[in-house]
Protein backbone atom coordinates (compact mmCIF):
# COMPACT_ATOMS: atom_id res chain seq x y z
CA UNK A 1 0.00 0.00 0.00
CA UNK A 2 0.97 3.48 -0.41
CA UNK A 3 1.08 6.24 2.50
CA UNK A 4 2.13 9.82 1.68
CA UNK A 5 5.21 9.27 -0.03
CA UNK A 6 5.70 5.94 1.39
CA UNK A 7 5.64 2.27 -0.49
CA UNK A 8 4.69 -0.11 2.18
CA UNK A 9 4.07 -3.62 1.55
CA UNK A 10 1.43 -4.46 4.22
CA UNK A 11 0.77 -7.46 1.69
CA UNK A 12 4.08 -9.57 2.25
CA UNK A 13 2.86 -8.93 6.01
CA UNK A 14 -0.63 -10.68 5.42
CA UNK A 15 0.44 -13.37 3.45
CA UNK A 16 3.21 -14.27 6.29
CA UNK A 17 0.42 -13.98 8.82
CA UNK A 18 -1.89 -15.93 6.79
CA UNK A 19 0.39 -18.54 6.21
CA UNK A 20 1.26 -18.81 9.49
CA UNK A 21 -2.21 -18.95 11.33
CA UNK A 22 -1.01 -15.62 13.47
CA UNK A 23 -3.77 -14.70 15.45
CA UNK A 24 -3.09 -11.25 17.74
CA UNK A 25 -0.21 -9.06 16.37
CA UNK A 26 1.27 -6.37 17.42
CA UNK A 27 2.26 -2.81 14.96
CA UNK A 28 5.23 -1.18 15.89
CA UNK A 29 5.84 2.29 14.27
CA UNK A 30 8.10 5.05 14.33
CA UNK A 31 6.79 8.41 15.47
CA UNK A 32 6.15 9.78 11.92
CA UNK A 33 4.31 6.40 10.81
CA UNK A 34 1.77 6.64 13.77
CA UNK A 35 -0.69 8.53 12.04
CA UNK A 36 -1.31 5.75 9.71
CA UNK A 37 -2.09 2.99 12.24
CA UNK A 38 -5.31 2.93 11.62
CA UNK A 39 -4.97 2.57 7.70
CA UNK A 40 -2.65 0.18 8.80
CA UNK A 41 -5.11 -1.89 10.84
CA UNK A 42 -7.64 -1.57 8.48
CA UNK A 43 -5.99 -2.90 5.91
CA UNK A 44 -4.70 -5.80 7.45
CA UNK A 45 -7.62 -7.09 9.18
CA UNK A 46 -9.30 -7.05 5.44
CA UNK A 47 -6.60 -9.95 4.44
CA UNK A 48 -6.45 -11.24 7.64
CA UNK A 49 -8.52 -13.18 10.59
CA UNK A 50 -5.89 -11.89 13.16
CA UNK A 51 -6.66 -9.15 15.96
CA UNK A 52 -4.00 -6.21 15.69
CA UNK A 53 -2.88 -3.97 18.73
CA UNK A 54 -0.64 -1.01 18.13
CA UNK A 55 1.93 -0.36 19.84
CA UNK A 56 2.25 3.34 21.38
CA UNK A 57 6.09 3.49 22.92
CA UNK A 58 8.48 4.76 20.72
CA UNK A 59 10.46 2.78 17.89
CA UNK A 60 14.13 4.96 17.19
CA UNK A 61 14.76 2.27 15.08
CA UNK A 62 15.51 -1.95 14.02
CA UNK A 63 17.61 -2.14 16.96
CA UNK A 64 14.17 -1.53 19.18
CA UNK A 65 12.86 -4.73 19.01
CA UNK A 66 9.40 -4.78 21.61
CA UNK A 67 10.56 -7.01 24.81
CA UNK A 68 9.64 -10.25 24.89
CA UNK A 69 7.13 -9.98 27.86
CA UNK A 70 4.50 -8.31 25.05
CA UNK A 71 3.91 -12.46 24.96
CA UNK A 72 2.03 -11.87 28.20
CA UNK A 73 -0.96 -9.87 26.61
CA UNK A 74 -1.03 -13.38 24.00
CA UNK A 75 0.95 -11.50 20.82
CA UNK A 76 2.25 -14.41 18.88
CA UNK A 77 3.99 -12.44 15.92
CA UNK A 78 5.04 -8.36 15.73
CA UNK A 79 5.30 -6.53 12.27
CA UNK A 80 7.53 -3.32 12.65
CA UNK A 81 7.12 -1.31 9.88
CA UNK A 82 9.44 1.49 8.60
CA UNK A 83 13.19 -0.03 9.10
CA UNK A 84 14.77 -2.96 7.24
CA UNK A 85 16.28 -5.03 9.44
CA UNK A 86 19.00 -5.86 11.85
CA UNK A 87 20.78 -9.01 10.12
CA UNK A 88 22.60 -10.07 13.31
CA UNK A 89 19.71 -10.22 15.50
CA UNK A 90 17.61 -13.02 14.74
CA UNK A 91 15.16 -15.66 16.63
CA UNK A 92 13.37 -13.20 18.28
CA UNK A 93 10.54 -13.91 20.27
CA UNK A 94 7.53 -13.34 19.52
CA UNK A 95 9.06 -13.46 15.89
CA UNK A 96 9.18 -9.90 14.13
CA UNK A 97 8.79 -8.76 10.30
CA UNK A 98 10.43 -6.03 9.16
CA UNK A 99 8.78 -3.79 6.52
CA UNK A 100 10.43 -0.93 5.03
CA UNK A 101 9.13 2.59 4.20
CA UNK A 102 10.59 3.26 1.00
CA UNK A 103 10.67 6.38 -0.81
CA UNK A 104 10.64 7.18 -4.55
CA UNK A 105 12.45 10.40 -5.81
CA UNK A 106 13.55 11.74 -9.12
CA UNK A 107 16.76 10.60 -10.06
CA UNK A 108 17.39 13.18 -12.94
CA UNK A 109 16.89 15.33 -10.31
CA UNK A 110 19.33 14.62 -7.99
CA UNK A 111 21.84 14.43 -10.99
CA UNK A 112 21.35 17.81 -12.00
CA UNK A 113 21.55 19.32 -8.61
CA UNK A 114 24.84 17.43 -7.26
CA UNK A 115 27.07 16.94 -10.57
CA UNK A 116 27.81 20.46 -10.74
CA UNK A 117 28.93 20.01 -6.94
CA UNK A 118 30.86 17.08 -7.48
CA UNK A 119 34.96 18.22 -8.00
CA UNK A 120 36.30 14.87 -7.97
CA UNK A 121 35.54 12.11 -9.78
CA UNK A 122 35.85 8.59 -7.57
CA UNK A 123 32.51 8.86 -5.80
CA UNK A 124 30.79 6.89 -2.87
CA UNK A 125 27.03 5.92 -2.55
CA UNK A 126 25.14 5.50 0.87
CA UNK A 127 21.78 5.87 1.78
CA UNK A 128 19.51 4.93 4.30
CA UNK A 129 16.85 2.50 4.34
CA UNK A 130 13.79 4.49 2.12
CA UNK A 131 16.04 5.13 -0.39
CA UNK A 132 18.79 2.34 -0.63
CA UNK A 133 16.36 0.64 -3.45
CA UNK A 134 17.37 3.12 -5.81
CA UNK A 135 21.21 3.22 -5.24
CA UNK A 136 21.70 1.65 -8.08
CA UNK A 137 19.90 3.53 -10.38
CA UNK A 138 21.52 6.49 -9.54
CA UNK A 139 24.97 4.66 -9.74
CA UNK A 140 24.04 4.00 -13.27
CA UNK A 141 23.52 8.01 -14.18
CA UNK A 142 26.48 8.68 -12.15
CA UNK A 143 28.74 6.61 -14.71
CA UNK A 144 26.59 8.20 -17.80
CA UNK A 145 28.88 11.41 -16.43
CA UNK A 146 31.64 10.19 -16.58
CA UNK A 147 32.44 9.26 -12.50
CA UNK A 148 33.33 6.33 -11.18
CA UNK A 149 31.17 4.98 -8.45
CA UNK A 150 30.82 2.58 -5.81
CA UNK A 151 28.45 0.89 -3.45
CA UNK A 152 30.24 -0.53 -0.05
CA UNK A 153 28.54 -3.40 1.87
CA UNK A 154 28.25 -2.99 5.45
CA UNK A 155 28.74 -5.31 7.64
CA UNK A 156 26.59 -8.07 9.65
CA UNK A 157 23.95 -5.34 11.04
CA UNK A 158 23.08 -4.15 7.62
CA UNK A 159 20.47 -5.16 5.20
CA UNK A 160 20.89 -3.26 2.27
CA UNK A 161 24.08 -2.57 0.24
CA UNK A 162 25.07 1.37 0.80
CA UNK A 163 22.83 1.40 3.62
CA UNK A 164 23.97 3.48 6.78
CA UNK A 165 22.59 3.54 10.48
CA UNK A 166 22.62 5.77 13.12
CA UNK A 167 24.81 3.76 14.63
CA UNK A 168 26.54 1.85 12.12
CA UNK A 169 28.75 3.36 9.12
CA UNK A 170 30.81 0.50 7.58
CA UNK A 171 29.13 0.66 4.26
CA UNK A 172 30.90 3.90 3.94
CA UNK A 173 34.51 2.94 5.91
CA UNK A 174 34.61 -0.18 3.60
CA UNK A 175 35.29 1.73 0.62
CA UNK A 176 36.83 5.08 2.15
CA UNK A 177 40.61 4.10 0.42
CA UNK A 178 38.94 3.62 -2.72
CA UNK A 179 36.88 7.17 -2.81
CA UNK A 180 37.16 10.77 -3.05
CA UNK A 181 33.79 11.95 -1.85
CA UNK A 182 30.58 10.49 -0.64
CA UNK A 183 27.09 11.32 -1.96
CA UNK A 184 24.93 10.74 0.56
CA UNK A 185 20.91 10.64 -0.24
CA UNK A 186 18.42 10.67 2.65
CA UNK A 187 17.29 13.50 4.79
CA UNK A 188 18.55 14.91 8.20
CA UNK A 189 22.28 15.55 9.08
CA UNK A 190 23.54 13.07 11.55
CA UNK A 191 24.29 10.17 8.95
CA UNK A 192 26.14 12.48 6.52
CA UNK A 193 27.98 13.73 9.21
CA UNK A 194 28.83 10.33 10.67
CA UNK A 195 30.39 9.38 7.17
CA UNK A 196 32.54 12.92 7.29
CA UNK A 197 33.85 12.23 10.80
CA UNK A 198 34.48 8.60 10.74
CA UNK A 199 35.99 8.37 7.07
CA UNK A 200 37.38 11.47 7.39
CA UNK A 201 36.10 12.11 2.99
CA UNK A 202 34.31 14.99 2.08
CA UNK A 203 30.25 14.12 1.71
CA UNK A 204 27.75 15.71 -0.31
CA UNK A 205 24.39 15.39 1.22
CA UNK A 206 21.25 15.18 -1.33
CA UNK A 207 17.62 15.83 0.44
CA UNK A 208 15.22 14.33 -1.99
CA UNK A 209 12.47 15.83 0.08
CA UNK A 210 13.66 19.70 -0.44
CA UNK A 211 15.85 19.10 -3.33
CA UNK A 212 18.66 20.96 -1.24
CA UNK A 213 22.77 19.80 -1.75
CA UNK A 214 24.75 20.29 1.32
CA UNK A 215 28.34 20.40 1.92
CA UNK A 216 30.06 23.46 2.98
CA UNK A 217 27.61 23.30 5.83
CA UNK A 218 27.95 20.00 6.94
CA UNK A 219 31.69 21.03 7.19
CA UNK A 220 30.83 23.79 9.73
CA UNK A 221 27.99 21.68 11.54
CA UNK A 222 31.42 18.82 12.09
CA UNK A 223 33.22 21.06 13.49
CA UNK A 224 30.33 22.29 16.12
CA UNK A 225 29.57 19.02 17.42
CA UNK A 226 33.52 18.15 17.87
CA UNK A 227 33.54 21.30 19.89
CA UNK A 228 31.18 19.44 22.11
CA UNK A 229 32.17 16.28 22.21
CA UNK A 230 35.76 17.60 23.04
CA UNK A 231 34.21 20.00 25.95
CA UNK A 232 32.70 16.98 27.20
CA UNK A 233 35.81 14.68 27.30
CA UNK A 234 37.29 18.12 29.10
CA UNK A 235 34.57 17.73 31.82
CA UNK A 236 34.78 14.17 32.38
CA UNK A 237 38.24 14.62 33.38
CA UNK A 238 37.98 15.57 36.41
CA UNK A 239 35.10 13.08 37.14
CA UNK A 240 35.46 10.82 40.23
CA UNK A 241 32.39 8.54 39.52
CA UNK A 242 31.13 7.71 36.50
CA UNK A 243 28.00 5.91 35.69
CA UNK A 244 27.71 3.01 33.06
CA UNK A 245 24.62 2.73 30.93
CA UNK A 246 23.69 -0.07 29.71
CA UNK A 247 20.79 -0.14 27.23
CA UNK A 248 18.19 -3.23 27.28
CA UNK A 249 16.42 -2.56 23.96
CA UNK A 250 17.91 -5.93 22.40
CA UNK A 251 19.71 -4.14 19.34
CA UNK A 252 21.68 -1.76 21.62
CA UNK A 253 22.74 -3.83 24.93
CA UNK A 254 26.27 -3.82 24.87
CA UNK A 255 27.10 -5.30 28.02
CA UNK A 256 30.69 -6.97 27.11
CA UNK A 257 31.83 -3.34 26.15
CA UNK A 258 30.20 -2.22 29.71
CA UNK A 259 32.55 -4.64 31.88
CA UNK A 260 35.37 -3.41 29.56
CA UNK A 261 34.91 0.50 30.27
CA UNK A 262 34.58 -0.77 33.89
CA UNK A 263 37.80 -2.22 34.12
CA UNK A 264 39.32 0.94 32.27
CA UNK A 265 37.79 3.56 34.70
CA UNK A 266 38.81 1.02 37.83
CA UNK A 267 42.05 0.31 36.74
CA UNK A 268 42.82 4.26 36.89
CA UNK A 269 41.47 4.61 41.11
CA UNK A 270 37.99 6.02 40.08
CA UNK A 271 34.48 4.32 40.87
CA UNK A 272 31.90 3.19 38.08
CA UNK A 273 28.55 1.88 38.49
CA UNK A 274 26.72 -0.03 36.17
CA UNK A 275 23.08 1.45 35.34
CA UNK A 276 20.26 -0.11 32.92
CA UNK A 277 17.58 1.68 31.16
CA UNK A 278 15.58 1.16 28.33
CA UNK A 279 14.27 4.75 27.10
CA UNK A 280 17.02 6.78 27.48
CA UNK A 281 16.21 10.53 29.36
CA UNK A 282 18.26 12.99 31.04
CA UNK A 283 15.72 13.48 33.51
CA UNK A 284 15.71 9.50 34.37
CA UNK A 285 19.34 9.90 35.22
CA UNK A 286 18.77 12.94 37.68
CA UNK A 287 18.65 11.72 40.88
CA UNK A 288 22.27 10.06 40.46
CA UNK A 289 23.34 12.98 42.10
CA UNK A 290 27.16 11.14 43.29
CA UNK A 291 27.91 10.45 39.66
CA UNK A 292 30.32 13.32 38.00
CA UNK A 293 29.62 11.60 34.22
CA UNK A 294 27.76 9.63 32.34
CA UNK A 295 29.00 7.01 29.42
CA UNK A 296 26.58 5.47 27.26
CA UNK A 297 27.03 1.84 25.79
CA UNK A 298 23.44 1.76 24.27
CA UNK A 299 22.25 3.63 20.75
CA UNK A 300 25.57 5.60 19.65
CA UNK A 301 23.42 8.82 18.87
CA UNK A 302 22.30 9.48 22.29
CA UNK A 303 25.56 11.39 23.69
CA UNK A 304 25.56 13.19 20.74
CA UNK A 305 21.71 14.43 19.84
CA UNK A 306 21.16 14.70 23.49
CA UNK A 307 24.19 16.18 24.59
CA UNK A 308 22.68 19.88 25.35
CA UNK A 309 19.94 17.99 27.85
CA UNK A 310 22.13 16.63 30.19
CA UNK A 311 23.11 18.57 33.07
CA UNK A 312 26.33 15.83 33.56
CA UNK A 313 28.57 15.00 30.77
CA UNK A 314 27.93 11.78 28.80
CA UNK A 315 29.67 10.65 26.87
CA UNK A 316 30.64 7.45 24.10
CA UNK A 317 33.00 4.60 24.67
CA UNK A 318 35.52 6.08 22.84
CA UNK A 319 35.39 9.15 24.60
CA UNK A 320 35.92 7.50 27.39
CA UNK A 321 39.20 6.16 25.99
CA UNK A 322 40.27 9.42 25.39
CA UNK A 323 39.38 10.91 29.08
CA UNK A 324 42.20 7.99 30.36
CA UNK A 325 44.51 7.98 27.11
CA UNK A 326 43.89 5.17 25.66
CA UNK A 327 43.30 7.07 22.58
CA UNK A 328 44.17 10.42 21.06
CA UNK A 329 41.97 12.83 20.12
CA UNK A 330 43.39 12.51 16.16
CA UNK A 331 42.02 9.41 15.91
CA UNK A 332 38.48 10.41 17.54
CA UNK A 333 35.23 8.75 15.50
CA UNK A 334 31.62 8.78 16.57
CA UNK A 335 30.69 5.30 18.33
CA UNK A 336 29.58 2.19 16.33
CA UNK A 337 27.52 -0.57 16.67
CA UNK A 338 29.37 -2.94 15.10
CA UNK A 339 29.09 -6.70 14.84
Amino acid sequence: MKVSNYNINLEEAAKEINEKNYKKILLQLPEGLKIYAADFVNFLENKTDAEFIVYADPCFGACDIVASDIKDIGVDFIVQIGHLPILSLKNTEPPTMFINASVDFDVEKLIKKVVPKLDSNKIGLVSTAQHVHLLEKVRKSLLEENFEVLIGKGDERVDAKGQILGCNFSAASKIKDEVDVFLFIGSGTFHPLGVLINTKKPVISFDPYTNQVMKKELETMKDKVLRQRYAAIAKSKDAEAFGILIGTKKGQKRTDLALKLKDIIDSNNKKSYFIALDFFSSQFLEGFTDIDCFVSTACSRIAVDDYLSYKKPIITPIELEIVFDKRNWDDYRLDEILS
